[in-house]
């Protein structure tokens, strides 16, 4: 079972990867093509090829065996052609917008799917809440309301069973994809201050609670004076369209940000990496498929989308970043790097690409085992 369950999740990542490498793809596709460039080829996965499903004047669109991905082959992409409509001889700005396209529409797709999350089916966080302890000093302000925590075992593991739930604080739900624990960054950026508490007891039903918070003297006993707590996943929200693209917009800047962190983090501990290699991904797919909504694994798809134009526009080769800086080079030197030194530069960062990838992965395995 668990085979089977392992390559669902394979799979599923595979689905995953090549409809974000085929947008990718297709945003260099329409670029070039308005920009008069030839297009042999619009593949979807890798060679060795097993069908031409359509064709044109001059392009063919093929499926290929290898489900990795995909690509488009230009006329001259290689640095040598005669071809007035090859990339190479393109102005030094048409080719970096074409290169800039697949980005850019990673970058969309990450933020319509971010929108369209924001606007049909937002979920929120209930802060549940595992213990009230008491205060010596006096009763805390959850103590005064009320509140009611889980229940301990005899090995301190708490049921939340008939735990009451925070899940709105003055009228405002916390989105869980804004990260769960802004709820009680709200409730300590709040010290002293009176709030309004939206409680959701045991049996389902809700009602609003004002206490004031301890203040800034008292914030390391907890603003509101719980012990152990958990996050749960809540109801959804919905917004109006330009709401949820607002918000879409800034989660796809946030998960920019999260992907340009962890590769800071990387750089500076690269013998003990963080980050998660194709294995790692494809465990937290599967962690999102069996444990979570379904929206979660869409919202999985847009962070990869965001992470796929972020790790393309980094200047290494053969990444599209990296073939911009030896664009831009050429034009500085006026072309003094040969087409051998080109093709040279890609193939070696292709080769530490992979061999990165395997050293990631073995990480990855680690983790698994423990």
């Amino acid at each position: 079972m668990q085979i089977l369950d392992g390559l669902i999740n394979v799979t599923l990542l595979l689905a995953i990867l090549v409809l974000l490498v085929v947008v990718h793809e297709f945003g260099h596709f329409v670029m070039a093509r308005r920009a008069g460039v030839r297009v042999h080829e619009f593949g979807i996965g890798f060679p060795p090829r097993a069908k031409i499903f359509a064709r044109d004047k001059e392009t063919i669109y093929t499926l290929n065996w290898l489900p990795i991905g995909g690509f488009v082959r230009l006329e001259g992409e290689e640095g040598e052609s005669s071809d007035p409509r090859s990339f190479v001889r393109q102005s030094l700005a048409t080719r970096l917008v074409i290169l800039l396209a697949g980005v850019a529409m990673n970058l969309l797709l990450a933020w319509l799917i971010f929108s369209f999350i924001a606007g049909v089916g937002d979920p929120t966080t209930k802060v549940r809440i595992g213990t009230v302890p008491t205060d010596p000093a006096g009763p805390s302000p959850a103590q005064q309301l009320g509140l009611v925590g889980g229940t301990k075992d005899a090995t301190g593991a708490i049921d939340y069973t008939a735990a009451d739930s925070i899940v709105g604080i003055d009228g405002r739900a916390f989105a869980w994809f804004d990260d769960p624990r802004r709820a009680i960054g709200y409730l300590r950026d709040r010290a002293g201050q009176t709030v309004s508490l939206t409680v959701e007891h045991a049996d389902g039903s809700r009602e609003e609670l004002q206490t004031r918070l301890r203040d800034a003297s008292q914030i390391e006993k907890g603003a509101l004076g719980i012990g152990e707590l958990a996050f749960a996943v809540g109801p959804d929200v919905q917004r109006d369209p330009l709401s949820a693209l607002r918000i879409g917009g800034e989660r796809t800047v946030d998960a920019c940000f999260l992907v340009l962190n962890a590769l800071r983090d990387l750089v500076g501990n690269l013998t003990q990496p963080q980050v998660s290699g194709p294995i790692g991904i494809a465990t937290a797919v599967g962690t999102v498929r069996n444990e979570a909504p379904p929206i979660f694994l869409l919202y999985l798809m847009g962070l990869l989308s965001a992470n796929l134009a972020v790790v393309n526009i980094l200047p290494l080769p053969p990444m599209d970043g990296g073939r911009m800086a030896v664009s831009i080079i050429q034009a500085l030197t006026r072309n003094r790097i040969s087409v051998n030194a080109e093709r040279a530069t890609y193939l070696v960062g292709f080769m530490l690409l992979f061999a990165f990838l395997i050293w990631i992965s073995y990480f990855d395995i680690q983790r698994l085992g423990t």
